[in-house]
């Protein structure tokens, strides 16, 4: 949450009213505040929890000394008013979410002998391409029909994710059938079928990190969302992530809702065989009329199920689905004109190997770099944000790494987890800053500050299994999981969040808004088709 926001101003407490609410909402994430708002403005009393001391998820920022990094928003897409995602999303939030663009170009791409860009503009991302690979013309085409394909099919698996499990197999192979048909193929076999030119397979599918799993795994579908989702450019919450949050809370007490904080759920209640509300990790037990869990499908069944309902069959299928990868992340504090050492408000990817496999960061090699860095400057993408006299700007480095290397300090207290975890984090820290300064050397006079957060750091404020940061990792085995929609076979119990629909900022939305859906069909249609006639 934004440290500008007036303490005056916040919709959000450690404290909620005892009543009976008409809806619980776990997780302030995207889709839980998505769901909570709409939900709202249909005249709902929702109560929103969160188990962490600032709403906003993977949306929320936070501050060391003078700087403030956001830790889950980059670049997103469809946010306009041209798009009608973007329409709905500043309709929630009482038409006061404003967006930024990050310019012409949002993200760059270093290869280790090419340097390509991709611009706000799907017809000059297609010239950038051909230049770089001028005798795939006709490659490159195929590629651009094969998405836009693709992402048009997708709207019907949509609706199909709102009939309830217990008819899916009925209705799934007919208003979902071509869907699953192409969720079910793997980018890298998608893309050898478009072009046998590798380096240029490894050039469309560069953005793999926007959605988690390497080509070999992930579903072309999801590629094919993810990349139209950026083909006008990429965006930034003016006045900073935080915002996102701050106005849709705003949004669920402007109809007598709530958001509470330090609100830790230990279990979800249930009586005469439903979800009747939710019981706190301080004994407290809160009641609603339904329950929607934002906290990540796998989560959910998990750790929030009463130990029944655990056992029960759709519960085991989602539980045995696997959580989308991790990362490390090293936030640094600058002092100085970043932009004159080449920072810019678009994102840099910097790989240094062609190769297709090794995607992850073997850190237990002391000699082995990070396959690739993904680079963001949140300070220079806010146009609110002052530098001040000294220049004060923020960088962060991202990249994914296995789980298992740190899980030994999974269940350790956070900034107590012992000397031989700090050494581990100075290490790579060191290890990333060296490997980003040498590919930005100008900047090294300007770093004052670094940290890195880590797998257990993630898994500490979000609750999310191993550390994922974006749901169950989008694969074909994933979408051809039944249970996965926002009703669930447990009555009154409804999932929220990215795990319904795609991944990342906006794909959170579109869950929250299917949960939404879901849970009020009618209402919803009205409102989005309101929207969408704009």
């Amino acid at each position: 949450m934004s440290e500008r926001t007036a303490k005056g101003d916040r919709h959000w407490s450690t404290r909620s009213e005892p009543r009976v609410w008409d809806d619980v909402v776990i997780g302030s994430g995207m889709g839980g505040l998505a769901t909570a708002a709409m939900l709202a403005e249909l005249g709902r009393r929702v109560l929103v929890l969160e188990q962490h001391y600032v709403p906003g998820g993977f949306t929320h920022t936070f501050k060391r000394k003078r700087w403030q990094w956001d830790v889950g928003v980059h670049a997103v897409g469809e946010v306009t008013e041209r798009a009608v995602l973007g329409r709905v999303l500043r309709a929630l939030s009482g038409d006061k979410l404003e967006w930024a663009s990050l310019g012409g170009v949002y993200d760059e791409f270093e290869f280790p002998d090419l340097r390509i860009e991709f611009p706000d503009s799907r017809e000059r991302f297609r010239e950038n391409l051909r230049a770089a690979f001028p005798s795939r013309s006709q490659d490159i085409q195929r590629y651009f029909d094969k998405v836009r394909v693709v992402a048009q099919g997708m709207m019907p698996y949509y609706g199909s994710r709102l009939v309830p499990p217990s008819l899916a197999r009925l209705t799934d192979p007919i208003l979902a059938r071509r869907a699953h048909g192409l969720l079910g193929e793997r980018t890298r076999d998608v893309l050898a079928t478009i072009t046998p030119d590798e380096r240029l397979q490894s050039v469309l599918t560069a953005q793999w990190g926007y959605y988690g799993v390497p080509p070999e795994r992930s579903s072309f579908a999801i590629h094919a969302l993810v990349a139209r989702h950026f083909f006008h450019g990429g965006y930034y919450p003016v006045g900073g992530a935080g915002r996102i949050a701050e106005h849709l809370c705003a949004t669920v007490a402007k109809a007598g809702g709530w958001t509470r904080i330090n609100a830790d759920v230990r279990e979800i209640t249930t009586r005469d065989g439903r979800a009747s509300g939710v019981l706190l990790a301080d004994g407290e037990v809160i009641e609603a009329k339904r329950v929607v869990s934002a906290a990540g499908a796998i989560a959910t069944v998990e750790k929030l199920l009463p130990e029944r309902e655990k056992r029960a069959p759709w519960a085991r299928s989602i539980a045995a689905l696997t959580p989308s990868p991790c990362h490390v992340c090293l936030y640094i504090g600058f002092k100085g004109d970043i932009t004159k050492a080449g920072a810019s408000a678009a994102n840099k990817w910097f790989y240094e190997t062609w190769a297709k496999d090794g995607s992850y960061w073997n850190v237990e090699d002391p000699k082995e770099k990070a396959p690739v860095l993904y680079c963001s400057f949140p300070s220079l993408k806010d146009p609110e944000h002052q530098s001040g006299a000294e220049q004060l700007h923020t960088g962060e480095v991202v990249t994914f790494v296995p789980y298992d290397y740190f899980a030994q300090w999974k269940d350790g207290r956070w900034k107590k987890r012992g000397v031989d975890y700090e050494q581990l984090k100075q290490q790579i820290a060191d290890r990333m800053l060296e490997q980003f300064l040498s590919h930005m050397p100008e900047l090294r006079s300007m770093v004052a500050f670094v940290e890195l957060s880590t797998p257990v750091s993630t898994e500490h404020f979000t609750r999310a299994p191993r550390g994922a940061i974006y749901g169950i990792e989008p694969t074909p085995e994933r979408y051809a999981n039944r249970y996965l929609r926002p009703r669930t076979p447990l009555e009154g119990l409804f999932l929220s969040g990215a795990d319904m629909a795609s991944v990342g900022v906006m794909g959170a939305f579109v869950g929250g808004l299917l949960c939404a859906a879901a849970m009020e069909p009618v209402g919803v249609a009205r409102y989005l088709r309101a929207r969408a006639q704009r």
